[in-house]
């Protein structure tokens, strides 16, 4: 399963403030009556239990959100899961629990109370949990298996009517046959939420990725720059590389698009292979990416990893048992130093990127300020 989708249905387990209170006030005044009507110690222990449950789900809810929600890394989201878990089965025991202490009473009133607990808790999995499809099975087991056993045992003593068997049986049978259907139910809530949040995380990442190289495209260049800008420190700046190619179009008008295709793959993956794993390397052209590089203390460092680029880019080609070479301008604007407007920086870097080509190509040239109290910049 994709991480995406996993986050977003771990996400609903913590969206259940209000059932998991409302089911909390449910079980306690059913309780209640019982007890009030038995006066019975053990009652009021599974109505105190109920009570502490249902506030350290609440608060589980709570921790999860305060520690970040969805943004967590995995572990962290696996471990909130299993806590999620435990309490919720803690719940379904306790439901299964009053339902069997109330068989040894026949008054009909009472034992309709405690089974509806059984099934407003079943349509509050089916309808919430189904994404975690283990939750809802385990869940159902521990709330619905100990009261048919227990109502079939039950079956089995004198009862004050000649039909107390036949209902009993009868209604064992029925609490299995919903549980079984509602395991049906979320097997196929699951498969349908599972794709379609593939689909929207698909057609997200379609929306902001390059088909091609896999590399962001404009729309992700600028969230990842935005995000940037808001999380930069004061002393450290953002480098935007501008990049051409220098001999792609030789290259594709000799061999073709298709080869043309394989050495632009070819260049993403070594430009990957060459940026820190918190910069962002995008696709803006044909033959132009572009390098986001947060972090920047001095302009130095921009350059020196812009002469790397120029060297990794510069070796041998290999393609269909053919060596080729190209080599990459580069243009450099720093924010905030030549402004924060993401498509100012593009368009200034990328008159330096050609300075550089002017100069002999495999060149890095820097966007230099000419007005310093209005923030313009030309290369």
């Amino acid at each position: 399963m994709p991480e995406a989708v996993y986050r977003d249905l771990v996400a609903t387990l913590f969206t259940m403030s209000a059932p998991i209170l409302g089911f909390g006030i449910l079980y306690a005044l059913v309780g209640t009556l019982v007890f009030l009507s038995w006066r019975d110690s053990a009652i009021l222990a599974l109505i105190c239990c109920a009570s502490a449950v249902t506030i350290f789900r609440l608060a589980v809810i709570h921790g999860y959100h305060r520690a970040g929600g969805i943004a967590q890394d995995v572990g962290a989201l696996r471990r909130w899961e299993r806590r999620y878990a435990w309490l919720t089965y803690g719940c379904a025991a306790l439901i299964a629990a009053l339902n069997v202490s109330v068989l040894s009473a026949h008054q009909p009133i009472i034992h309709l109370a405690t089974v509806s607990l059984i099934f407003t808790f079943g349509a509050g999995i089916v309808s919430r949990n189904a994404g975690r499809p283990r939750l809802c099975l385990i869940s159902q087991t521990i709330c619905v298996v100990p009261v048919s056993l227990a109502m079939l045992i039950h079956a089995t003593f004198v009862g004050p009517s000649l039909l107390h068997a036949h209902f009993f049986i009868l209604e064992a049978i029925l609490l299995f046959v919903v549980a079984v259907m509602s395991i049906e139910s979320v097997r196929h809530l699951y498969r349908s939420a599972v794709d379609h949040l593939t689909t929207k995380h698909d057609l997200g990442k379609l929306a902001r990725y390059d088909p091609l190289t896999g590399l962001a495209n404009r729309l992700l260049i600028r969230e990842s720059f935005l995000n940037r800008t808001t999380s930069c420190r004061a002393d450290q700046q953002i480098a935007l590389h501008y990049l051409d190619l220098d001999g792609f179009k030789a290259i594709n008008d000799q061999f073709g698009h298709p080869v043309g295709d394989v050495m632009l793959a070819e260049v993403a993956q070594r430009l990957v292979a060459t940026v820190r794993g918190n910069d962002v390397v995008g696709r803006v052209g044909g033959d132009e990416f572009v390098v986001l590089q947060p972090g920047v203390e001095h302009q130095d460092q921009a350059e020196l990893l812009a002469r790397r680029i120029i060297r990794q880019l510069s070796d041998t080609y290999h393609i269909n048992g053919t060596e080729m070479r190209i080599s990459v301008s580069i243009g450099i604007a720093l924010a905030p130093v030549h402004g924060l407007d993401l498509d100012g920086l593009m368009k200034c870097a990328d008159s330096a990127l050609y300075r550089s080509k002017a100069k002999g190509k495999a060149q890095v040239h820097f966007c230099e300020i000419i007005d310093a109290g209005g923030g313009r910049a030309v290369a």
